[in-house]
């Protein structure tokens, strides 16, 4: 059986730790549908409850790191140390309607001189599935000790694309509208989940064959775009560049996938 280090450990320890809570609410919010106030608040006192255990857990092991969290926004640490970016449930729309596909993500980012940050250790835990995929960089990605590559899919026509579509107040419809339109002709299929930590990681298992989306926050995709680097795929801005974070711009797949996709996508925004 494949190990992993120490910080993964505790990583998958603080996950594991704040799981049991999200699947009882899990199974509460489907009976808070029929609710004249609906099951909103109730789901974000869960997302609070999960981001608590999970920081009380990261922080006590290592207590002078800084941390990027959706609930709480940035917590200062040393500068010089390593930072947690935590989403303690994505896929919120998800859990308020009572679709079982979100999960826990978890990364660790190290400062570079550039003042830019570079994942190093990554975590993506559904807690309705038991499934934990997880990257070291440098040691590739897996699925607790299955290793994962991404799709050896090369032809667009058998392959099965994953997004995000703008909604109401996020994202630039227009622009998604030009990349589905040119994207989508040439595929099997489309996909749109809900989790984009969920969809990077099934990137990286191979489930899916490439992915887009834009719009998204850190902690959405950091633990994600490791696990897919990790598995043999390429993930790139909409231009085939490194400036995922700056454009928020996120286009991943396997190398000949990723090259054809490419071409689509930044054809479709001339």
């Amino acid at each position: 059986m494949v190990s992993h280090s120490g910080l993964l450990t505790v990583m998958e320890r603080a996950a594991r730790k704040a799981a049991p809570r999200l699947r009882r609410d899990f199974n509460e919010v489907q009976h808070l549908q029929v609710s004249r106030k609906g099951p909103a608040d109730f789901v974000s006192m869960a997302d609070k409850r999960a981001e608590q255990t999970i920081y009380e857990e990261l922080s006590h092991a290592r207590p002078d790191w800084a941390f990027i969290m959706e609930e709480r926004g940035e917590i200062a640490g040393d500068p010089n140390k390593p930072r947690w970016v935590v989403d303690p449930l994505d896929g919120t729309t998800n859990f308020l309607h009572g679709i079982p596909h979100f999960a826990i993500s978890i990364a660790v980012e190290e400062p570079r001189p550039d003042g830019r940050w570079d994942t190093v250790s990554a975590l993506v835990y559904q807690p309705l599935t038991d499934e934990s995929f997880w990257a070291e960089r440098g040691r590739g990605a897996w699925l607790t000790d299955q290793r994962l590559r991404v799709s050896a899919r090369n032809d667009l026509s058998e392959s099965l694309i994953a997004t995000g579509i703008p909604f109401l107040g996020h994202g630039d419809f227009a622009q998604w509208t030009r990349i589905f339109g040119a994207v989508a002709p040439g595929v099997a299929g489309i996909r749109r989940l809900g989790s984009a930590a969920l969809d990077l990681a099934w990137v990286a298992a191979g489930r899916f064959d490439g992915y887009w989306e834009s719009s998204l926050s850190r902690w959405d995709v950091a633990a994600g775009i490791l696990l897919v680097k990790e598995a043999g795929g390429y993930i790139t801005d909409f231009r085939g560049g490194d400036k995922m974070m700056e454009r928020n711009e996120f286009l991943a797949a396997n190398d000949a996938l990723h090259n054809k996709l490419h071409k689509l996508v930044a054809g479709s925004l001339r």
